[in-house]
């Protein structure tokens, strides 16, 4: 696909018909397995997607913060999880309670304290929040061990709110060769807990976990629902993974070759593009091959990032793209490089065909 003569670099691509493919294929995997499917709206931030998950099958959306629940809530999305283990100030608790009155809301508590501040700030709207206890299941950020969920579960029902059961973010499946062992440490994780709850005398039906790496492994039997967000997207790190192929790549960032000079002896051949850290985004892990990969030129490589230039490593033999040029971008890490922009171009074979805004860019409280 060439980048649409409508649209001036940088900026971001989506294409349609990738996408919708991308949207239909997971909802159809998740269904297959029993899953209900709640994908991570952080990764778009976009209406418009949330609108054609939805249409697919999705149960609701997951999101990070109480500002982006406030839009899709907005939109219309009525099953909305706050997949954080939130502490609420006063005018935090005003928004979460009035988001009760739009949509149905659940939120993450990993302790007994943020349980109690949850429910002492919600006062009377508590009664209408449901929570999900947070379960490390590997990552070793957020969350408790599986068999502190009954405790954390005992303060939040003490405190008024709703226990509906355990989730878990496998987020150390990020890395080559983790995805499998990453699977089974949620599945084993969401077990132990939902004991630990059934223990207690919870009955707290979700288990929820699921990130795009480990989305095919996910298993019914441990868990309910999984909540993977890059698969609409694809990014260079899933690409990278093995987790998916470049025809599945749904989000580009436009750019223009804007400098090619003769190499010096004995270095790669390289050329700039008018992309850079500010619309590609900075994320790149250890074992990443480079900043991002060229879509269409899967060999070569962007060695460095500055704030407005990439620089791309060419691996030859073949003649260099012209100085002119456009080509599209794969960001390493796609929700990255969608919160720098205000909106996306929506394309299909090679036409511009909307733009969408990026509604919930910047909503991080």
């Amino acid at each position: 696909m060439t980048v649409p003569s409508g649209v001036d670099t940088p900026a971001v691509l989506v294409d349609l018909d990738v996408l919708d493919r991308n949207i239909t294929r997971m909802a159809e995997i998740a269904k297959a397995k029993g899953l209900a499917l709640r994908p991570h709206a952080k990764t778009h931030k976009i209406p418009e997607i949330a609108a054609r998950q939805l249409a697919a099958g999705a149960a609701g959306l997951t999101v990070a913060t109480i500002g982006e629940a406030e839009v899709f809530a907005a939109a219309g999305v009525a099953d909305l999880f706050i997949a954080y283990p939130l502490w609420l100030s006063p005018a935090k608790a005003l928004r979460l309670a009035a988001l009760t009155e739009k949509a149905a809301v659940t939120a993450g508590v990993d302790s007994a304290e943020g349980a109690a501040r949850l429910g002492a700030c919600l006062g009377p709207a508590a009664a209408r929040v449901g929570v999900l206890v947070e379960i490390d299941s590997g990552h070793h950020r957020s969350g408790v061990a599986p068999e502190a969920a009954a405790t954390v579960a005992q303060a939040a029902a003490g405190a008024g709110l709703k226990v509906a059961g355990v989730f878990t973010f496998p987020g150390h499946s990020y890395a080559p060769g983790m995805p499998v062992e990453a699977a089974w440490q949620e599945q084993d994780a969401l077990s132990r807990a939902a004991g630990s709850l059934a223990a207690a005398g919870f009955e707290a039906p979700v288990r929820s976990g699921g990130s795009t790496p480990t989305a095919l492994l996910t298993e019914g039997s441990a868990a309910t629902e999984m909540r993977p967000g890059v698969y609409v997207f694809g990014d260079a790190q899933q690409w990278e993974l093995g987790r998916c192929a470049p025809t599945d790549i749904a989000l580009t960032v436009a750019a223009t070759v804007v400098s090619r000079h003769a190499p010096a002896a004995g270095s790669p051949s390289r050329f700039i593009l008018d992309a850079g850290s500010k619309i590609l985004g900075s994320d790149r892990p250890a074992w990443a091959s480079g900043f991002g990969r060229l879509l269409d030129h899967p060999d070569a490589r962007i060695a460095a990032l500055s704030e407005h230039h990439a620089t791309i490593e060419w691996p030859g033999p073949g003649p260099m793209p012209r100085v002119g040029e456009r080509l599209r971008v794969v960001p390493n890490h796609v929700c990255l490089a969608v919160n720098l922009v205000d909106d996306v171009a929506v394309v299909s074979g090679g036409e511009l065909l909307d733009r969408w805004m990026v509604a919930a860019r910047g909503r991080n409280h």
